[in-house]
C-alpha cells in the first residue's frame, strides 16, 4: 500500500481546501462565492491562484492567517491516520467525509458563534447516515432524540442565566449574549445521530466537563490579569467545538475514551 501513500496525502489536501474554503465563504454570504481578503478595510476578491496557494492579498498585501495552515496540517494528518487506521464500519472515505464535516462546523463556531442551517441540514443526512451504519437505526433515532432533549433543557437553563446575568449588567435580556443558543441544540441533535444512545450521554457530558475546564482556565487568566470584573461576566466561550471534539475522539480514538473513563 506505500505506493498508494499520495493518495490519503492529496484527499487530505483536497478536504482541507474545501473546510478552508467553506470557512471564509459560508459565514458571510451563506453560498459559494470567491473568497475575499480578511481586512475589514480591503475586503477585496482573491485571485483563485493567489487563495488556493495561501499568498498574500495583492490589494493591501495582508497575509493569510495562521487558520488555514493548522486545517490543511490537521486534514492532511488525520487523512494519512484514516488511511492506515480507518474507523470500524465506516471506512476511509466516509470517516474523513464525517471528519472534514464536522471540523468546518467546529470551525465556524469558534471563529462566528454560528451554527448555520445549511450546514446542519447537509449535516443531517451525513450524520443519520454515519449513525445508522456505526450502531444500527435504533440507535441512532433514539441518540437523536436524546441529544435534541438534553439540549433543549440546557438552553432553556441557558436562557434563564441569561436574564439573570442580564439584570446585573443592567443590559436588556432581549440583547444580552445567551450562553446556549438554539443551534447547540441543532448539534446535540446531530451528535446524537452519530454517537446513538446511549453513548450521546457521555459525548455531552465530557464536552461540558472540557467547557467548564477551559472556561476556569480563561476565568484565572483573567484574574491574573486583573481583568476579571470587566470581563468575566460579558464573554462566553462557544460549545460546539468541546461536543464536537468528544464526539471525534469517541469515533475516531475509542481506546483513548476508554483508557480516560474509570473502571
Amino acid at each position: 500500500m506505500n505506493f498508494l501513500l499520495p493518495f490519503p496525502f492529496l484527499a487530505g489536501l483536497a478536504a482541507a481546501g474545501l473546510v478552508n474554503y467553506l470557512a471564509d465563504v459560508l459565514p458571510h454570504s451563506l453560498r459559494l462565492t470567491r473568497p475575499v481578503c480578511a481586512n475589514p478595510h480591503c475586503r477585496q476578491p482573491f485571485a483563485w491562484g493567489d487563495y488556493l496557494l495561501l499568498r498574500r492579498c495583492r490589494a493591501c498585501g495582508q497575509r493569510r492567517g495562521p487558520r488555514a495552515l493548522l486545517v490543511i496540517f490537521l486534514l492532511v494528518s488525520v487523512s494519512l491516520y484514516l488511511w492506515f487506521e480507518p474507523p470500524s464500519r465506516l471506512g476511509y472515505g466516509a470517516g474523513l467525509l464525517l471528519f472534514a464535516y464536522l471540523s468546518l462546523v467546529a470551525l465556524i463556531d469558534l471563529e462566528h458563534r454560528l451554527i448555520l442551517r445549511g450546514l446542519s441540514l447537509a449535516g443531517l443526512v451525513l450524520c443519520a447516515a454515519a449513525g445508522w451504519l456505526l450502531h444500527g437505526w435504533q440507535s441512532t433515532l433514539l441518540g437523536f432524540l436524546a441529544g435534541f432533549g438534553i439540549m433543549l433543557i440546557f438552553y432553556l437553563l441557558g436562557l434563564l442565566f441569561t436574564r439573570l446575568r442580564a439584570r446585573r449588567l443592567g443590559q436588556d435580556p432581549k440583547e444580552a449574549e445567551e450562553a446556549f443558543g438554539s443551534g447547540d441544540v441543532t448539534l446535540g441533535s446531530l451528535l446524537g445521530l452519530l454517537l446513538g444512545w446511549p453513548l450521546i450521554w457521555g459525548g455531552l457530558l465530557l464536552g461540558l466537563l472540557l467547557y467548564g475546564a477551559l472556561s476556569l482556565l480563561i476565568i484565572l487568566g483573567l484574574v491574573f490579569l486583573r481583568r476579571y470584573q470587566q470581563h468575566a461576566w460579558t464573554m462566553f466561550l462557544p460549545l460546539g467545538p468541546g461536543f464536537i471534539l468528544m464526539t471525534v475522539l469517541m469515533i475516531y480514538f475509542p481506546a483513548l475514551i476508554a483508557a480516560l473513563l474509570p473502571k
